[in-house]
């Protein structure tokens, strides 16, 4: 449960920090052998990326959700006014001149596979200044995805002065952008981490902690996503299962995670029990599996 004592008169329930993407599906007959080509089926462009997508399932199912993200200034006016047509706080967006916006071109095979490229635009630099947040003390918790290490421990140092609580999330970005001494300082700082398997290991390894449970002398809770399998979560008073919910079709898995965390924090700012914000992120994930967003 979030205990909310002593800001629970703030107007805005939680911001996310990390990226907005624009997500390019390619859809292939096959990976091309090395030195081969393969023919573009089909192409489909979207709004993407981890904090984009948890921002806007959060706010969907009522959480007051701003969003703190680096943009190009090419990124394309039709997403743009989705962002604003979701009624996000977007005064933590900004939008780098001469820069292109981050984007994920994804490929797809007739299996079901797939394979990411990453062109991380600004999204990829730590900023030569970090831009005055005054309206940080609207919120009540920070939740920090992908993005440069700098910055986000940046980000969580300010939060934390200004009352805020945290999430650690870095996601796939630990395995390759995360080093020991930073992710400790990040855990140091937080009340939460979530992940799934292969993420919460590498943490483990990087810290040098034997196991998940040893991992709960840095961080109180642990949220591990495993797919079909469900979610498990860890706490210092002992860990459950939830199992997933099967999805009646399935679009696309890119961004279900996300979802699961912006359903996982409707719950959590209802102030249900943490079984039941496990039990809301995996339904929110199984709509989305089935394109219902």
């Amino acid at each position: 449960m979030a205990a909310r004592k002593g800001i629970e008169e703030r107007p805005r329930d939680l911001l996310v920090s990390g990226h907005v993407n624009v997500d390019r599906f390619l859809r292939l007959p096959e990976f091309p052998a090395h030195d081969r080509t393969v023919p573009v089926e089909a192409h489909r462009v979207e709004l993407g990326g981890t904090a984009g997508n948890i921002a806007r399932t959060a706010v969907r199912y009522g959480v007051a959700t701003g969003l703190v993200s680096r943009l190009g200034d090419d990124f394309p006016d039709r997403f743009w006014q989705v962002l604003r047509a979701a009624r996000l706080d977007l005064r933590g967006v900004e939008r780098v001149a001469g820069r292109a916006t981050p984007t994920a071109y994804i490929l797809e095979d007739h299996r079901g596979r797939q394979r990411t490229l990453m062109d991380q635009g600004p999204m990829g630099e730590t900023p030569r200044r970090f831009p005055a947040r005054p309206w940080l003390r609207e919120y009540s918790w920070l939740h920090l995805t992908t993005g440069d290490p700098a910055s986000q421990l940046h980000l969580l140092a300010e939060g934390r002065r200004a009352g805020l609580r945290a999430t650690a999330d870095p996601g796939q970005e630990v395995h390759y952008r995360w080093s020991g001494p930073q992710l400790r300082r990040l855990l140091a700082g937080s009340e939460l981490l979530i992940g799934n398997a292969s993420e919460i290991a590498r943490i483990e390894r990087s810290v040098g902690a034997r196991g998940t449970e040893a991992l709960l002398e840095r961080v109180p809770t642990i949220v591990r996503t495993e797919g079909k399998a469900g979610v498990t979560a860890f706490t210092r008073a002992g860990k459950f299962h939830v199992p997933s919910r099967r999805p009646a079709r399935v679009r696309t898995v890119v961004g279900a995670g996300d979802a699961f965390r912006g359903g996982f924090y409707a719950a959590w700012f209802e102030g249900e029990m943490l079984e039941d914000c496990l039990g809301a992120g995996t339904r929110a994930a199984s709509r989305w599996l089935e394109g219902r967003r």
